[in-house]
């Protein structure tokens, strides 16, 4: 089963969470009585924030989806081809060079989404998750603002 599948597999369950918690929460409230009210309204907040973390995260991915399509097309998409240590993770001297070409990449051209796709597929290989999304989400509104740019000057 594919990476996809799983995430829209465990998206699926998450939405039918937020609808029971929604549900249950709208039937404290209805309730009448004070404490089930109260209750009711904090039950209210789970949902609303396990839907926008939801939207916000789905977001994500397809803006990273539609820029490496971009990458791909350009034949420019990272590939992964460090070599592996004995039980599989990627080893840590090569993804540390890695990171160092990209990084100098960026340096060498900071508006350049490009670049910052490949600084956060390399803090990506090096375990870096934190500044790996950091990197990802910069790149992504560098994307967007040459998007913007294009189809103002397309139209």
């Amino acid at each position: 089963m594919t990476a996809k599948r799983i995430t829209f597999i465990l998206m699926g369950v998450l939405v039918v969470y937020l609808v029971i918690a929604f549900s249950q929460s709208i039937r404290l409230i209805q309730s009448g009585e004070a404490a089930a009210i109260v209750m009711g309204l904090g039950l209210l907040v789970l949902p609303l924030i396990g839907a926008w973390i939801l939207w916000r995260e789905l977001a994500f991915g397809m803006q990273v989806e539609r820029m490496a399509k971009v990458l791909e097309a350009e034949g420019a998409l990272p590939v992964d081809d460090l070599p592996r240590t004995e039980v599989g993770g990627i080893d840590r001297d090569a993804a540390d060079a890695a990171f160092e070409v990209a990084s100098q990449q960026a340096q060498a051209d900071p508006d350049d989404w490009r670049s910052w796709f490949r600084v956060a597929a390399s803090y990506d290989a090096a375990r870096d998750r934190k500044r790996a999304r950091a990197a990802m989400y910069h790149a992504i509104s560098l994307f967007r603002a040459e998007q913007a740019k294009a189809s103002t000057s397309a139209s």
